[in-house]
């Protein structure tokens, strides 16, 4: 059985645009979630600024396994979501608009 791949996702967000982001980012999860690509795991989003202070979103959520992301692409109704998205957020300092790194938990076992 596949493993879910958690992924965490930032948005580097253009000011004055983040009511716009935060609409189509309500429907994100959702929807991957609806075309069976997102685990019923409840994402976990968090707002922020960069130390510009411009504005940073952060969504961290469960893909199903690791050809999900790339299926993704496959579905227009992720385009209509994804999109906007990319024209809402910018590059800054050489980083891309948007990153999405996959990570796993690991267990830190506290020192004596």
């Amino acid at each position: 059985m596949p493993s879910a791949e958690t992924v965490v996702c930032l948005y580097r967000v253009r000011p004055g645009c983040e009511d716009q982001f935060a609409g189509l980012l309500a429907r994100h999860w959702p929807t991957l979630r609806e075309l069976g690509l997102a685990t019923d795991a409840r994402p976990r989003h968090y707002r922020g600024a960069e130390h510009d202070g411009r504005p940073l979103f952060v969504e961290i959520f469960e893909w199903v396994d690791g050809k999900a992301a790339d299926h993704a692409h496959q579905h227009p109704e992720v385009a209509a979501i994804w999109e906007p998205m990319d024209a809402l957020t910018e590059a800054r300092e050489g980083r891309p608009n948007m990153e999405f790194p996959h990570v796993r938990p690991i267990e830190i076992v506290p020192a004596a």
